[in-house]
């Protein structure tokens, strides 16, 4: 997985019920784009994620 800051980070729930998390990165601390990142959830909320299978990453230019 690679990003660059201003990409979203989307956390897909694996649960029923639990809805899913998306947020910008605002920080990436791996190298070459790698993880961990720096995340401001749509909420507010920051966290350091180390993103899982459960995660992608949606660059600008995709969005649609």
């Amino acid at each position: 997985m690679q990003a660059t800051v201003g990409d979203r980070l989307h956390i897909h729930s694996r649960a029923v019920g639990i809805v899913d998390r998306t947020g910008e990165i605002i920080e990436v601390h791996g190298q070459d784009g790698e993880p961990p990142y720096l995340v401001r959830f749509d909420d507010g909320h920051e966290s350091l994620v180390f993103p899982g299978p459960d995660s992608t990453v949606e660059h600008p230019g995709e969005r649609g």
